[in-house]
């Protein structure tokens, strides 16, 4: 691809390749950081632009793989940080000693519960029940159907409540035997 081509073909896309990518990473500085990346690889690479059809098509796929590469990699950095995250934004700090012990335990609870899931409804879980996102962004994050996502939701929330469960009837069975 010749700078003219760049210029008449790509340059022209760029306002509607950042809606896109912000349409899907609901960040505006992230979003102009993918632009510039795309923007930068399709310059780096455009020696290979004579095979491509469909430059327009070309651009707006991979503008859309990279902003989900971005939510995956952002999903990622914030479950091992998710849990912190929500203990500190739910609560006031007006709570009483004991409070904040009990919430400590319920959290490391919920971690250690969420921890036996399976990888993928661990995954959906986390983006669902604390990333707060709709079934359609977490099956574009995960490039998988909505329909599985649901599936995978019911699944990881019923097996949460029965480790609950279980953790309470042991924690309700040593204080009785504490007791005695």
């Amino acid at each position: 691809m010749k700078v003219d081509s760049f210029h008449t073909l790509i340059l022209p896309l760029r306002e509607k390749l950042f809606r896109h990518a912000l349409g899907i990473v609901k960040d505006r500085a992230e979003a102009e950081d993918i632009l510039q990346d795309l923007l930068l690889k399709l310059w780096s690479r455009r020696e290979e632009w004579e095979g491509i059809s469909n430059p327009e098509a070309y651009c707006y796929r991979a503008i859309r793989n990279m902003s989900l590469d971005w939510l995956t990699a952002a999903a990622n950095r914030k479950n091992a940080q998710s849990l912190p995250e929500l203990e500190e934004r739910s609560f006031i700090d007006s709570e009483s000693p004991h409070s904040r012990l009990v919430r400590k335990e319920q959290l490391a609870l919920i971690r250690q519960c969420l921890a036996q899931l399976p990888d993928k409804q661990q995954r959906v879980f986390r983006l669902r029940e604390i990333e707060e996102m709709s079934y359609r962004q977490i099956a574009e994050t995960l490039e998988i159907s909505e329909e599985l996502v649901k599936v995978s939701l019911f699944r990881a929330r019923r097996k949460m409540q029965e480790l609950l469960l279980e953790q309470e009837q042991i924690s309700d069975q040593m204080m009785r035997n504490a007791s005695e």
